[in-house]
């Protein structure tokens, strides 16, 4: 007698149903256990995803800011509660600039595709012709092209074209008297610029070619394009001297990650007395906080599926005992041990599939019901619309079901193996 593969798996769930309290009990510890892994996956793809859009939108992979290491020496001095000792040679509570033999030595490491100086711009309002309020805001020009802003409406301003464009903040749109932000995207703002040498104001005008999603870590800065930037940058400095409109407290580096690592980049201004830091070192803790909350919840998932692993074994002996005559008969008519195996492992890799199949389900439902509620009027995601609390791929439900699956198989070994090692005579006399 020999078994198809399709038929040891009909078999096989056909068994499950002959006692169906036992079954849908071990199926529903199953289901607790996948449900609260899955959610908890969810959860972090989703608030990793989230903070990785704002990464992107200051600077994402292959992109450093960079500044001179005694200011960060000395800020974080600042931001300690312990004393610090003071080195001349490594501390000055000098303002620290970077210098142009500096900049063009930052030019020349390896895998440094291009050096952005930040030159200090600022504007004193923002106004449109659709009203007569003016508004505070703070600028800065778009000087690569590895920022990729969290965008609601339109586009990101250019970080090389010959044109003077704005991304406005949340909320500005209609602040600036548009009906709303697509209403506002094409249309012309106007910024006030003082120069730094008269004081006296003058007007340029901008394009609004997008609506910036709202954001945990833009710390609320308008972003224009570079040409827009160099234009607000020569206003403000008519008649200032060079040495002094010039001056560089940051750089904006650009690198090749083929060429040269992030280390080796940063190993590099070392050496010229600089520190490089990516947004991810900027942020990081951030996402160290929250993996490690859903890790313990993920503890707790797992809790409770070795629990259900062992609901999986209780389930399957009494049916190994349950079906002793049963099994000696199979054996009899010709069944090897091998297949008597294979039936009751798959009588537990069903159990698995089942329940984790329910608890992806369930979990999808909760998630996206969870995601629609939290966008909803006063509720805490109501000003993050790109910001989805839950987040589910088809990655991760697939490996969590295998992985369910193959722990139910390990739990249904032991009673899957005694099946197998039944004597056919000895089973049959069985009461």
């Amino acid at each position: 007698m020999s078994m198809k593969f399709n038929d040891i798996i009909s078999t096989a769930n056909s068994n499950l149903m002959r006692n169906k309290g036992r079954t849908l009990l071990t199926v529903l510890a199953i289901f607790i256990g996948s449900f609260t892994i899955i959610l908890n996956v969810a959860i972090n793809t989703g608030v990793n995803s989230f903070i990785d859009k704002q990464v992107e939108s200051v600077g994402g992979e292959g992109y450093l800011d960079v500044a001179p290491a005694a200011m960060i020496s000395q800020m974080e001095a600042m931001g300690s509660s312990e004393p610090q000792e003071y080195l001349p040679e490594e501390n000055s509570s000098a303002v620290q600039s970077i210098s142009e033999e500096t900049i063009k030595k930052t030019e020349e490491i390896p895998g440094v595709t291009s050096v952005d100086p930040f030159r200090m711009i600022s504007a004193e309002y923002i106004t449109s012709s659709n009203t007569d309020k003016r508004f505070k805001l703070d600028i800065q020009g778009m000087g690569t092209d590895k920022i990729h802003l969290d965008i609601a409406e339109g586009r990101s301003p250019s970080a090389d074209n010959p044109e003077s464009e704005i991304a406005l903040l949340p909320n500005f749109a209609t602040a600036l008297g548009f009906s709303s932000d697509a209403d506002a995207i094409g249309k012309t703002i106007t910024l006030a610029i003082k120069n730094r040498a008269t004081g006296k104001l003058s007007n340029i005008e901008a394009t609004v070619v997008g609506i910036q999603a709202p954001s945990v870590i833009s710390m609320g800065r308008t972003w224009i394009s570079q040409h827009l930037h160099e234009e607000v940058f020569k206003m403000m400095n008519v008649g200032v001297p060079a040495e002094i409109a010039n001056l560089t407290m940051a750089l904006g580096v650009d690198f090749d990650p083929e060429i040269a690592s992030e280390d080796e980049v940063k190993q590099a201004l070392e050496e010229i007395d600089l520190i490089g830091l990516s947004v991810a070192d900027e942020i990081g803790m951030v996402k160290t906080f929250f993996d490690i909350i859903l890790i313990v919840f993920s503890i707790f998932g797992g809790i409770a599926l070795l629990a259900a692993s062992i609901g999986i074994i209780n389930t399957l002996f009494m049916s190994v005992q349950e079906r002793t005559r049963e099994i000696g008969l199979m054996k009899a008519m010709g069944l090897s041990s091998a297949q008597v195996f294979l039936s009751f492992s798959f009588e537990a890799i069903s159990l698995g599939f089942w329940g984790s199949a329910l608890g992806i389900g369930v979990s999808i439902l909760v998630g996206s019901a969870a995601n629609s509620i939290f966008h909803g009027p006063g509720m805490f995601l109501e000003d993050f619309p790109t910001f989805n609390l839950v987040e589910f791929t088809f990655q991760n439900c697939a490996i969590i079901a295998l992985i369910i699956m193959f722990i139910a198989f390990l739990a249904g070994t032991l009673p899957a193996r005694r099946a197998a090692k039944q004597n056919p005579i000895d089973a049959l006399r069985y009461e």
